[in-house]
């Protein structure tokens, strides 16, 4: 199996359905709304998807919760030979966006996460996200957190949720913050607010990565921009086919944007949601574009020049890489 570097991971989006009913059992709570009788996730559009991902974690109440959740994700990642993987965790979910609180459960992630790596061989660093459809105000706590919490696992910010949800400029105090911390910066643009969406977002959020971006193709113009600003996007095919951004596999533009310059990347967003996973992922790029070792090298490598880890992380993480060359 191809080893794989994923760098947009929602770490509750990424919670089996097995593993969030069983919390809801143990803490007698009726979920079964949000189940289908299959025993997956049920949604209808995008907005209620987003609904339901908040009741999944509304059962996710404690440290040892998140800690739990943290070594079933990372099991599955490594199940589908992710050897390195960034998830996006938020503050939110995590204490609310009180830092003493937060503190508590970024330590029991971190230690799950030094587990997982000691018995499966996958490394995890956080990218830490406010919630963007919460407002810019529920947003600077959460900025305060990751500024406050820095260092080798706390690595990056960005920002998830409704995309539509205000403007990107409204949340530039808290990239500031984050930024001035020593942050990396990436955000999510160009899934559902088109190829203005992308430009807003880099130009005034300045990050050196997008989260999906893949609407950037509807601006030629703008496309060479990214690739001659070298900003890596954080692909999520079969997220965007899912979901319906783009009708089919075929239709994805993560070819083009490769063909144009643009470093482009793969990840799976919220796998047990979108039913995939990044073997998956891999499968269906060959499949689709007869994308071959070549290729998929070519896209890790990107993958991991653009990682927010440290030199000694990012070494570790190419020799992972070589061993299965």
């Amino acid at each position: 199996m191809i080893p794989k570097i994923e760098l947009h991971l929602h770490l509750e989006g990424a919670a089996p359905p097995s593993f969030i009913r069983g919390m809801a059992k143990e803490k007698s709570v009726d979920l079964s709304r949000i189940f289908t009788k299959g025993g997956g996730y049920a949604y209808r559009d995008f907005n209620h998807f987003l609904s339901v991902y908040e009741a999944a974690t509304s059962v996710l109440t404690s440290p040892e919760d998140y800690a739990r959740l943290t070594t079933a994700v990372l099991e599955e990642s490594a199940a589908n030979g992710v050897v390195y993987t960034e998830s996006f965790i938020s503050p939110d979910f995590c204490g609310g966006g009180d830092l003493t609180a937060w503190r508590e459960y970024l330590h029991a992630i971190q230690e799950a996460a030094e587990r997982a790596e000691a018995t499966h061989g996958i490394t995890l660093r956080a990218c830490i996200t406010p919630i963007r459809h919460f407002g810019p105000e529920r947003a600077k706590p959460i900025a305060r957190c990751a500024a406050e919490t820095v260092g080798e696992f706390v690595t990056g910010f960005g920002i998830g949720g409704d995309e539509m949800a205000g403007k990107p400029r409204d949340f530039l105090w808290s990239f500031d913050m984050a930024r001035e911390a020593g942050l990396r910066l990436t955000a999510h643009a160009g899934e559902w607010g088109g190829a203005a969406s992308v430009r807003d977002t880099i130009r005034d959020l300045d990050v050196e990565r997008v989260g999906h971006g893949v609407q950037a193709i509807e601006d030629p113009e703008l496309v060479d921009e990214i690739a001659e600003a070298g900003i890596t996007l954080e692909c999520c095919p079969g997220s965007n086919v899912f979901l319906g951004v783009f009708p089919t596999w075929a239709s994805h533009p993560i070819e083009k944007l490769r063909e144009r310059g643009v470093k482009v990347t793969v990840s799976t967003d919220d796998p047990p949601f979108f039913h995939t996973t990044m073997a998956r992922e891999y499968e269906m790029l060959a499949e689709t574009f007869d994308w071959d070792e070549a290729v998929f090298a070519e896209i890790n490598q990107n993958a991991l020049d653009a990682a927010f880890c440290d030199a000694a992380t990012r070494e570790k993480i190419a020799k992972r890489l070589e061993q299965a060359s």
